[in-house]
């Protein structure tokens, strides 16, 4: 039996056009980003830029991965030729760089991190870059939060990845035994690469050496580790790095204990 158009368009017509809208606007957002792209030095749009700021400082830095041709171009724009093995961006020279538009700031569940008297925060790769500014307030003063106990664990695939924050681990480090608080932070760095580790192993580093480990960690010991020397206490648990290690982290903060630490588990991950 023929259907008029009338009667299609009541049935049919309100869900073909929402349909037909959604798919304009996914078409003018892919040119809008498309354009953008291509325009030049002038303007450009980063999906994700990563600060570590803290409430102390009113600058921040920005770390970029380079993977693939987007981040290559977007690092041929910052960097001159010869200085593209730098990790530093050269202010002085004199050179037109592109304009960037920042959106944020942006609250993290990490910042809970600090109001847990013991927190466990493990990172994989860049997921280290937003303990960053944890790891910063605390070097700015740690006596105003409920931590007193940090447990920070960093698996890295190869050691250039550990000199992103070598320094401020080196730094924190020092600050807690100058304090006279070298239990406040434990820091465990895990590579599952050697090559070229003695470029990182040296006097610098000297007060991470004896935390830097090969292979990857042994979760459940470390868990049955900080539940044994924090009983009855509650651990935040905080992680942004692999599925892996994320599942991983949720089942053992999940099994209970023997010694009553309860541990609680948080979770970030980059779209």
């Amino acid at each position: 039996m023929a259907v008029s158009w009338r009667s299609w368009l009541a049935n049919e017509g309100v869900k073909h056009l929402c349909l037909l809208i959604w798919l304009s606007l996914n078409v003018l957002f892919f040119w809008k980003t498309f354009l953008l792209y291509n325009q030049g030095p002038e303007y450009h749009y980063l999906h994700q830029m990563l600060g570590c700021p803290t409430e102390t400082k009113a600058t921040f830095g920005v770390h970029l991965k380079i993977v693939g041709d987007w981040t290559e171009r977007f690092r041929d724009l910052l960097l001159p030729p010869s200085s593209q093995d730098s990790e530093i961006l050269p202010f002085i020279q004199s050179r037109n760089y592109p304009k960037l538009y920042i959106d944020g700031p942006f609250g993290s569940p990490f910042e809970e991190s600090l109001n847990y008297e013991v927190s466990l925060c493990v990172a994989g790769g860049i997921g280290v870059t937003p303990f960053a500014s944890i790891l910063n307030t605390l070097l700015d003063d740690w006596k105003p939060y409920k931590l007193r106990r940090l447990y920070f664990i960093w698996v890295c695939r190869d050691i250039q990845s550990f000199r992103w924050f070598a320094d401020l681990l080196c730094v924190l480090h020092n600050k807690f035994w100058q304090e006279n608080r070298p239990d406040y932070v434990n820091i465990q760095l895990y590579l599952s690469q050697t090559d070229g580790i003695q470029k990182i192993i040296g006097e610098k580093y000297q007060a991470l050496n004896s935390r830097l480990f090969i292979g990857r960690p042994r979760w459940k010991l470390l868990f049955d580790e900080i539940a044994k020397c924090n009983r009855g206490k509650t651990v935040g648990v905080f992680c942004c790095g692999p599925s892996s290690i994320s599942k991983t982290l949720h089942k053992l903060s999940n099994r209970s204990n023997s010694y009553g630490t309860r541990f609680e588990y948080n979770k970030e991950s980059f779209s």
